[in-house]
């Protein structure tokens, strides 16, 4: 009896709970890497080899400018463009200054301004006791196509002027020079011009705003163009 309750102890099944766990094999080749980046020693040197080809092959299928090599080339081309566009863009606005002296030489500015302020008041300020003498400051101050145009409007005006008794005066508000060179410069002039008629006057005095070219001649600025525009202040 001993002997047969030892063996029926010894079939009788372990409860679930308290079976001890089957340890598996470590699988080889499980990716895990070594400190030099290669596969551990117990990797087969067939799949170490197998993985070594791909990496090559994946190496080699890059573009050329993905590769490194490629890439800091590529960095320093654009660093180096970009240290060009800043001296560039530099040396672009230097030259513009150069160029428009009206930035640079106070002198030259005021005389092309006061010229050209002088000869305005000149030939737009006018009464019946003064055309000729307005008609030869024009012909002493402008050139040109301003000269061609200024006689046409004398043309048009003298006669009411006379029959009418009427004055025009201008005055120089401000004349900035909005470009200059060593011969020719471009202004934007502002005016006041008071009109009366038979000794009356015809209202408030009027704003008037001009674009005018004038070119050196012989030291001293004339006009070579006149463009209105309404001024607005």
């Amino acid at each position: 009896m001993d002997g047969d309750a030892a063996l029926l102890v010894e079939e009788e099944p372990l409860d679930e709970a308290k079976r001890p766990e089957a340890k598996e094999p470590e699988a080889k080749g499980s990716g895990a890497k070594g400190p030099d980046g290669e596969e551990p020693d117990g990797e087969e040197p067939g799949a170490r080899r197998g993985r070594h080809a791909v990496r090559q092959k994946e190496r080699r299928q890059r573009p050329a400018w993905a590769r490194p090599a490629a890439l800091g080339a590529l960095a320093g081309l654009l660093l180096a463009a970009g240290l060009v566009m800043r001296v560039a863009t530099p040396a672009a606005g230097e030259q513009a200054v150069a160029a428009n002296q009206a930035l640079i030489d106070k002198e030259a500015t005021t005389k092309v301004a006061g010229d050209v302020s002088t000869a305005l008041a000149a030939i737009f300020t006018y009464s019946p006791a003064r055309v000729e003498a307005t008609e030869r400051a024009a012909a002493d101050v402008l050139d040109g196509k301003a000269a061609e145009d200024y006689t046409r409007l004398m043309a048009q005006i003298k006669r009411d002027v006379i029959t009418q008794q009427a004055t025009l005066t201008t005055k120089v508000v401000r004349a900035g020079v909005v470009s200059l060179t060593a011969s020719d410069a471009r202004l934007l002039v502002f005016l006041d011009q008071s009109a009366t008629r038979e000794g009356k006057s015809t209202g408030p005095a009027v704003p008037a705003q001009l674009t005018v070219t004038a070119r050196l001649d012989d030291g001293r600025w004339r006009i070579t163009d006149i463009t209105s525009s309404k001024a607005a202040r």
